[in-house]
């Protein structure tokens, strides 16, 4: 399998004006969160939508997930659709990320930047789309297989989905937060996966990034209570080989140091009474 290397950028999508932008857009870095975890009723409500344009806008990408297209073409896809429904992409901006999704291929944990790249036959691709609208964001990814792809990258596409759904399953009240990544780790741990450990699930709200960070790894720091009205994201980072990285040039796109793939799946969700409400379905 061939190492991917940077593509080029096309120039930056416009977003219509009638948009109400975040805080952070035009800013080196986002004004830091100083508001609680939990969230009152009518936020959650209005984290709903967003997260259900975010989902929708990254399923209207997914569509056009085939060979040839490039990952710049599923910017424009999530771009145009989150813009049609009034709402900010989130990533746009963001400490000057350039693009509206980030589009993750094969070897890159996290982080890719959409450009000339052409996805080929057998190549796998997460995609991680975050909108903001009525003043809060919602977050969401998944990864997608091009084509047919081999046995040893659908198992772990496939495990790090299932990974995820069995974080959300013991999301409970009065559980610390580092049981998400126990969870998550010992399964990871039945076939032999690097588990990345620097790059987290994070609280989200009107701030895209709280501040509350979500280890995908039993973290004994992670004491946090989880506690009803919480509102944050799991978004486990399964790899074929090592958890470390490196980072390219441009600051953002995040590679596995030993170049094997690796997945990604996430969701939005808000802690109730019993457990956990997705809150990024289609």
């Amino acid at each position: 399998m061939s190492v991917l290397v940077p593509g080029k950028l096309s120039p930056t999508r416009s977003v219509p004006a009638d948009i109400p932008r975040p805080e952070y857009v035009g800013k080196e870095a986002p004004a830091p969160y100083t508001g609680p975890e939990v969230q009152p009723a009518e936020v959650v409500e209005r984290m709903r939508i967003a997260s259900r344009i975010a989902a929708r806008a990254m399923e209207e990408a997914a569509k056009h997930i085939a060979p040839g297209v490039t990952t710049d073409e599923l910017d424009r896809v999530a771009h145009e659709y989150m813009c049609d429904h009034k709402a900010y992409p989130s990533d746009l901006g963001y400490r000057g990320f350039p693009k509206s999704l980030c589009a993750s291929v094969n070897e890159v944990i996290c982080h890719g930047i959409p450009d000339s790249t052409v996805l080929t036959e057998g190549d796998i691709v997460n995609l991680d789309v975050t909108a903001y609208i009525h003043g809060v964001h919602g977050d969401t990814n998944a990864t997608y297989l091009v084509g047919e792809v081999d046995e040893e990258s659908r198992l772990l596409v496939e495990r790090t989905r299932e990974s995820l759904n069995r974080a959300i399953k013991a999301v409970r009240p009065g559980r610390q937060i580092n049981v998400i990544g126990r969870v998550i780790e010992s399964y990871a741990k039945r076939f032999n996966y690097g588990v990345v450990r620097d790059f987290t699930g994070h609280g989200i709200n009107t701030s895209f990034h709280s501040g509350l960070i979500v280890p995908h790894y039993d973290d004994p720091r992670a004491t946090t209570v989880i506690k009803p009205g919480m509102t944050f994201t799991i978004e486990p980072m399964l790899t074929l080989g090592t958890h470390e990285y490196d980072i390219w040039d441009d600051g953002w796109t995040v590679v596995t140091r030993d170049r094997k793939r690796t997945a990604q799946f996430e969701h939005t969700l808000v802690v109730t009474d019993s457990g956990a409400e997705v809150l990024t379905l289609p």
